[in-house]
């Protein structure tokens, strides 16, 4: 059975290019031998992530991001089965908020730790089909 998973946290420190760049990495190198398509988003401290793929990958990378030191406060607003992948041609695609023009200034401002898991979803899907996707190779 497939699954979607979304999950917000905080960054423990800034954002950098560098951790980002890491966690992409090892994203773009592991998931696809493990079945796992998605998508990252980073910026103003946070990080959005939905994972998808068989229901036990997707909830043992999720056991191993809670246990990750680069954020606290990881917050599972969505997890769902579903029948066909929404970002499944990225085994982990990336947006930079900030790069996207998303920031706290926004008229209403975005708040993905209030908003509900579908609208952060349509948000990403909003940014995605803007061309605000950055370094995802396809799968």
């Amino acid at each position: 059975m497939l699954s979607q998973m979304l999950y917000i946290s905080t960054a423990t420190g800034p954002i950098t290019t560098a951790v980002t760049g890491t966690i992409l990495r090892s994203a773009q190198m592991h998931n696809p031998a493990n079945g796992i398509t998605g998508v990252l988003c980073q910026g103003q401290g946070v990080y959005l992530q939905v994972l998808e793929g068989e229901r036990s990958q997707v909830e043992a990378l999720y056991a191993r991001i809670l246990t990750d030191k680069r954020h606290h406060s990881v917050v599972l607003r969505q997890q769902a089965d579903i029948t066909r992948r929404r970002y499944g041609k990225w085994a982990m695609a990336h947006i930079d908020l900030a790069h996207a023009g998303v920031a706290p200034s926004q008229q209403p401002p975005f708040d993905p730790y209030t908003a509900m898991g579908e609208q952060v979803m349509a948000k990403m899907d909003e940014l995605i089909a803007s061309g605000k996707v950055m370094n995802a190779p396809v799968v």
